[in-house]
């Protein structure tokens, strides 16, 4: 499993604890695509939460720091793929809180380096690539004995940042919408933000993710695995759409490029393709074929 460490391209100092705008904004989208179904939709604009910290990310990660500060862990150790933003966001939270940080890459090495992972080695973070095999055994001992043999102690992040403390802090969200909704709608890679919304609803509220890779289905068991590991319990107020991964992780279709521009030129926001985007398309897309019943309240995260 090689590494790298990687010259860095910002400033080296020490820097200031960032400034964490919470709770995010709520604002509510005009459109007639919505309007005319006689349904609301607002954004929860946790993207502007930390440029370098956005949304769920900074939400999974915040326990995740106090734990291994708790701990007295100096190194952070996380995995994710090329494009991942959770990569991009724990080099960021590495860099304000102090902490080392290793970037465990699925695949092979490819220079040069693409943007998410060259901001992260510019953000001090050391890279190391695992073959997609030993990669789905990432959680396994010998796998990590080898990490934490290659790299030294360090406290370990899952992918996605998806944990009991990463779902935790996801539950915290629905305390911030100060509206009456029907239905939450977020974004699903490793299935850790939908565990930790639909834990923190009230009532008759739900949940819904759009998972962004293909085959999918998985990822209901991850989320019950992840609400047990939080809360000791499950819910059952939540649920997965399969449809709109436009040909898995960090793939994309000329129609989705051609929403991600439509959508800027009509409200100003320019959806991140890997993951809001395919969200966003989808709920258009039940929009139009009649799929939210007339009256439904919807809130669109936005990480």
């Amino acid at each position: 499993m090689p590494s790298r460490t990687y010259p860095r391209t910002m400033a080296t100092a020490p820097a200031p604890e960032p400034n964490i705008v919470l709770p995010s904004p709520l604002v509510e989208l005009a459109d007639e695509r919505v309007s005319e179904r006689d349904v609301r939709l607002y954004l929860k604009r946790d993207d502007l939460i930390h440029p370098e910290l956005p949304g769920n990310k900074w939400r999974k990660l915040k326990y995740n720091l106090d734990a291994a500060r708790d701990h007295g862990h100096t190194r952070l150790l996380t995995f994710g793929g090329a494009f991942s933003n959770h990569i991009r966001a724990t080099a960021a939270a590495g860099h304000y809180f102090g902490f080392e940080t290793v970037g465990i890459i699925r695949g092979a090495e490819h220079l040069p380096l693409n943007e998410s992972l060259r901001y992260a080695t510019g953000r001090g973070m050391t890279l190391t690539y695992l073959d997609r095999t030993t990669y789905r055994r990432k959680t396994e001992d010998d796998v990590l004995d080898a990490l934490i043999q290659q790299h030294g102690p360090g406290y370990l992040i899952p992918e996605g940042g998806s944990n009991g403390p990463g779902v935790r802090g996801c539950a915290e969200l629905p305390r911030e919408l100060a509206i009456d909704f029907d239905l939450i709608c977020c974004a699903t890679g490793s299935g850790g933000t939908l565990a930790g919304i639909a834990a923190g609803l009230a009532g008759d509220q739900r949940a819904l993710g759009f998972a962004v890779l293909k085959g999918g289905q998985f990822l209901a068991d991850d989320v019950r695995l992840l609400q047990r590991a939080a809360f000791g319990t499950e819910t059952d107020n939540w649920a997965l759409e399969h449809g709109w991964h436009f040909g898995g992780y960090a793939k994309r279709k000329s129609e989705l490029d051609w929403f991600i521009a439509d959508f800027a030129a009509r409200h100003g926001i320019t959806l991140d393709w890997v993951y809001e985007a395919k969200m966003m398309y989808g709920i258009f897309d039940r929009l139009a074929s009649g799929g939210f019943a007339r009256g439904t309240t919807i809130v669109a995260v936005l990480s």
